[in-house]
């Protein structure tokens, strides 16, 4: 049985995804957000390319946070998954991890904060 809230946010994320297409993605996986920034009157795209560390929420409220190392800086940016200021969400590669929240990957520099990448099972 659906709610009136579950309808609203169906409504609302096929209203904000038209035209998109959001790839289906987990924590582990390298992923490329384009930005849209406002800047005065201008608008542009900025690409940012980081480690989906985390998932939260559910249904019109879910966020991912994206963790990229900026000049030997880790910056991390939590990102609403049905945003307009989302313009498209790229898939890089897919990681092998085991569990859904990689904060541990804050305290990890070099080669142990590198995530495996997984494969299909067949060639």
């Amino acid at each position: 049985m659906t709610t009136i809230i579950d309808q609203l946010d169906a409504e609302e994320i096929a209203r904000v995804t038209e035209g998109k297409t959001i790839p289906d993605f987990s924590p582990g996986d390298v992923l490329k957000v384009n930005v849209k920034i406002k800047e005065g009157e201008r608008e542009r795209v900025q690409a940012y390319e980081g480690v989906c560390i985390a998932r939260s929420g559910g249904g019109i409220n879910q966020a991912f946070t994206v963790r990229k190392m900026s000049f030997g800086e880790g910056v991390e940016r939590v990102f609403p998954l049905y945003s307009p200021s989302i313009e498209s969400i790229v898939l890089v590669r897919k990681g092998k991890v085991r569990r859904a929240k990689l904060y541990y990957l804050r305290d990890r520099r070099g080669k142990s904060a590198r995530i495996s990448e997984r494969t299909t099972g067949r060639k």
